[in-house]
């Protein structure tokens, strides 16, 4: 790599520089921006070998495959920004199928005179997530569009994973009488992009619970296996929409506990204050898993020995309803259903 940097007559002045349609042209200024900012960030044989592709051994078994765009405002956010924010979330996709992901692509927009440092900022704290989850960033793009046709970056992450030997995790598989397990605290993610975007500061902070769930993931298949009937991390639209979507293509209903759901109480506080129901808000490091009766006990009881498993809590149960509602018994002692978000509450989450 360090021969491939001295063929650059010009140096790249990270701290005051920006952007420009030079870096995206294909020339030696891309050439610069790719490996002064991307490889040193992502440094792994693969992106070191200098191929428009990386070539990879493939492991016996079922593979699954997931991409997603990341397009947060702000781009920094209490706990994160969108470079973590686009590797953990493709890792989850990929996780939720019980799979463990194997690697990464990372493709990128950015807008004309985006600050360097910001850049180097972000591919450094995908250049930390990818390499603390296991998951290296392989190959990838860079485009740079004209001011005013991006807001400073975008980003998108396609990702790999292999399915262990006899899981076959599936969005029609909840049953009447599985339990609903939810990995912890709801809405932080969400209100912690809000208070920064609205400038909003609470007595306790808000920060976004963005992380990589494949080793909680790995936790619960080695306790309970076959008994996970689907998983799901409840993003956009947060449980609300996760519940209502496994309901429908499920075709059965879900009780739940509102008692029974954690939400930290400063979130809790945001949401009053901002009018918005936790249960609607995005998370990013969280999971709803459904699992059969008699393996929840098991499967609980590994969450909680994870670290980002301690709050996981029975929620509710699946029951046989050809409405395919949620309703949920409240903390007063009524019920309500618990619909799909109208409209688009928090826009640009993730």
């Amino acid at each position: 790599m360090n021969m491939m940097m001295e063929a650059y007559s010009r140096n790249l002045d990270v701290a005051n520089g920006h952007v420009d349609l030079s870096h995206g042209a294909g020339g030696r200024a891309m050439g610069q921006l790719i490996e002064g900012i991307f490889h040193k960030a992502f440094d792994n044989i693969w992106l070191r070998a200098g191929n428009d592709q990386s070539a990879f051994t493939v492991p016996g078994g079922r593979m699954v495959m997931s991409t997603d765009g990341y397009v947060v405002s702000p781009l920094f956010f209490p706990g994160g920004n969108i470079g973590s924010l686009a590797v953990h979330g493709t890792i989850n996709d990929i996780a939720m199928a019980a799979a463990r992901p194997l690697y990464l692509s990372a493709s990128f927009i950015i807008e004309e005179g985006f600050p360097l440092a910001d850049l180097e900022r972000i591919a450094e704290s995908m250049g930390v997530a990818s390499r603390g989850a296991g998951v290296p960033i392989i190959t990838g793009d860079t485009k740079v569009v004209e001011r005013g046709k991006a807001d400073g970056v975008f980003i998108s992450t396609s990702g790999v994973g292999v399915v262990p030997d006899g899981l076959d995790l599936r969005a029609d598989a909840a049953r009447p009488g599985d339990a609903v397990i939810l990995s912890g605290s709801i809405g932080d993610h969400g209100i912690a992009v809000m208070s920064k975007r609205e400038n909003l500061e609470f007595d306790a902070a808000v920060v976004s619970d963005s992380a990589a769930l494949h080793g909680l993931v790995t936790a619960m298949v080695e306790a309970g296996g076959r008994q996970i009937r689907l998983m799901r991390d409840p993003t956009r639209g947060g449980i609300a929409a996760t519940l209502n979507e496994i309901a429908s293509q499920s075709k059965v209903g879900f009780h739940i506990d509102e008692e029974a759901i954690p939400v930290k109480p400063e979130v809790a506080a945001a949401c009053e204050l901002l009018g918005v129901d936790p249960l609607n808000v995005a998370n990013e490091g969280k999971l709803v898993a459904v699992a059969a009766p008699e393996g929840a006990k098991a499967i609980l009881a590994a969450m909680r020995a994870h670290p980002l498993g301690r709050e996981a809590a029975v929620v509710g149960h699946v029951v046989a309803d050809d409405d395919c509602f949620v309703q949920m018994a409240t903390s007063f002692g009524g019920g309500r259903i618990v619909d799909w978000l109208s409209g688009e509450q928090l826009p640009r989450i993730c």
